[in-house]
């Protein structure tokens, strides 16, 4: 699991690659979380601690994505 958070760039092929690796990382993490909810003898602190990674890739990918959006006003 990465600990990194994206780093915005002008180069939109770079943007989308690093919110191909996010958006990834995201469904690996909701599969984990999945199998340990099953899991009765689950540890219930790092469950919570998987999805609040999962809600901050979740904010990654939502700011990324924006990024990609071009700007109206401009």
């Amino acid at each position: 699991m990465s600990a990194r958070i994206p780093m915005k760039s002008d180069d939109p092929s770079t943007t989308v690659r690093q919110l191909a690796a996010l958006k990834t990382e995201h469904r690996e993490l909701d599969a984990t979380i999945a199998r340990l909810v099953l899991d009765p003898g689950n540890d219930e602190l790092e469950l919570k601690r998987l999805k609040k990674r999962k809600l901050h890739l979740k904010d990654s990918i939502a700011l990324l994505e924006s990024s990609l959006i071009p700007d109206l006003d401009a």
